[in-house]
């Protein structure tokens, strides 16, 4: 295999179009995405970027599919690591499945590279952020408290 993969999956009680917010709302990402968030339009095509706080780049890319409240997948480059950065882009999908009363999250990010330090380090970020996403839509508090 040439890829590298990291796939999170989790289970969160709430509806598709709630989940679909949060994943697309400055204001909520940043209670669970540890203070960044993303600009973009959230159209297909056009570019995204998350950004710390302070204004800095953490990560950029494009917005390569989107299907409310199913589906987005984002190319996906680091910016605050030169070393990560110098992988070049991967790809990052998050696919929203309903399931009872509850809603199935899969986060799946790949690099067409073998190793991918890049996939290394978001197999540690991918399950706190999402432990803080689930925690918040369904208790309205995350799990995980940012360190700034």
């Amino acid at each position: 295999m040439n890829n590298s993969e990291f796939i999170c999956t989790t289970y969160i009680k709430t509806t598709p179009e709630k989940l679909w917010a949060a994943l697309i709302t400055p204001e909520f990402q940043r209670q669970y995405w540890f203070g960044v968030h993303l600009e973009t339009d959230w159209k297909i095509g056009s570019p995204w970027r998350m950004l710390y706080p302070d204004g800095r780049i953490t990560d950029s890319g494009e917005v390569l599919e989107l299907e409310p409240p199913r589906r987005l997948v984002l190319r996906w480059l680091n910016e605050w690591s030169q070393e990560l950065k110098a992988e070049g882009h991967s790809r990052c999908c998050m696919e929203i499945e309903p399931v009872t009363n509850a809603v199935k999250l899969t986060v799946t990010h790949t690099m067409e590279r073998k190793e991918s330090k890049l996939i290394g380090a978001v197999s540690g970020g991918w399950p706190r952020i999402l432990s803080n996403l689930k925690s918040l839509l369904e208790t309205g508090q995350v799990v995980l408290e940012s360190k700034n």
